[in-house]
């Protein structure tokens, strides 16, 4: 398996506990009754979640365990603030989910370069003894103790950005379409589950445009339950616009099977079935045109279908012209 794809990290965040205030009163050589002059304390160091395009796994953060960021000063005299704790910023690759590890709360979610995010808030300074003088106690000799640290597990999840997600069993054929339609190099055998990791592949298109396609570790049925790898992979379709159902010709009912994968996606998350797909029956070279006609009659009227052979180059400049059409077009959900 390749172990630089890493899509899920638990990791102890500790924010930094704010300075406390100061309780300094002024003395100077004609007055030694001055006033207070007590500054603030100042803030703890944040725990923060930064979006880099760069990157593309979690792997950097995968012996990360524990992350502390710096405590605040406490406040000075003359009104001093004490100086802000640092703050730890995470870099992490665009399509990053944070969950607190015990409430499964979300925290944030980071689609943007450059996009932060607070996921522990470092406690606020104490305030200095200068904000509670008044007419009736000019001079208070109590200052804020800072607020406290924040401590929480927290779980980074990588749910990868991809126009299209090719989705179908082991072994029907998704590495071979993505190395033919892309540059990717994916490991390719004849044997089920080859794929342990998503890859991506950027697709070039007509007049330099262009889309991604991620092809996702193959689906078994009970996948939303646990079994194979389908459990560990599913979140990854999430993000996709495109869902590109692949079936091999020779299987035994091509629309059972596209049935069966539609069912698990809808136990994983209902709304999975609210995003546009197309179903491409795979390695269609071993038919002739008779086998063809009679195998269209069998596939699912009301879903936009494609016979493909990526090996003989078959129908994928079709195949990727139903991509553009249906990246481009206002979408309209079928009825299976």
């Amino acid at each position: 398996m390749n172990s630089n794809f890493v899509d899920y990290v638990k990791i102890c965040c500790r924010s930094g506990k704010g300075g406390a205030g100061s309780a300094h009163l002024l003395r100077v050589k004609y007055n030694a009754k001055a006033g207070p002059d007590g500054g603030d304390g100042g803030r703890g160091g944040h725990i923060i979640l930064r979006g880099n395009k760069q990157m593309w796994t979690l792997l950097h953060l995968k012996y990360t365990k524990h992350v502390f960021a710096e405590d605040g000063e406490a406040g000075g005299h003359n009104l001093c603030t004490g100086r802000e704790g640092k703050d730890q910023i995470l870099d992490v690759p665009l399509g990053s989910v944070c969950r607190d590890f015990e409430t499964g709360e979300q925290l944030c979610e980071i689609v943007e370069d450059g996009q932060m995010a607070v996921i522990v808030k470092g406690g606020r300074g104490g305030l200095g003894n200068d904000h509670f003088k008044s007419a009736t106690n000019r001079t208070p000799r109590y200052a804020q103790p800072g607020e406290p640290r924040v401590e929480r597990w927290v779980i980074i999840e990588l749910k990868m950005l991809a126009d299209v997600g090719l989705v179908g069993f082991p072994n029907a054929g998704k590495s071979t379409l993505l190395s033919v339609i892309s540059a990717a190099k994916p490991e390719i055998a004849d044997y089920p589950f080859t794929t342990l990791v998503p890859n991506l592949g950027m697709v070039r298109y007509r007049d330099d445009r262009s889309f991604v396609v991620a092809d996702i570790p193959g689906i078994i049925e009970g996948a939303a339950e646990g079994k194979g790898l389908g459990l560990r992979f599913l979140r990854h379709i999430e993000r996709n616009s495109i869902l590109l159902f692949m079936v091999s010709c020779d299987c035994e009912d091509i629309k059972k099977e596209y049935q069966v994968l539609l069912g698990e996606l809808k136990k994983y998350n209902p709304e999975l079935l609210d995003k546009k797909r197309i179903l491409a029956v795979t390695k269609c070279d071993m038919m002739d045109e008779v086998m063809m006609k009679q195998l269209k009659r069998t596939l699912p009227r009301t879903l936009d279908t494609i016979m493909i052979s990526s090996v003989a180059g078959m129908n994928i400049m079709e195949l990727k012209d139903l991509i553009w059409k249906k990246l481009t077009e206002s979408y309209v959900g079928d009825t299976e």
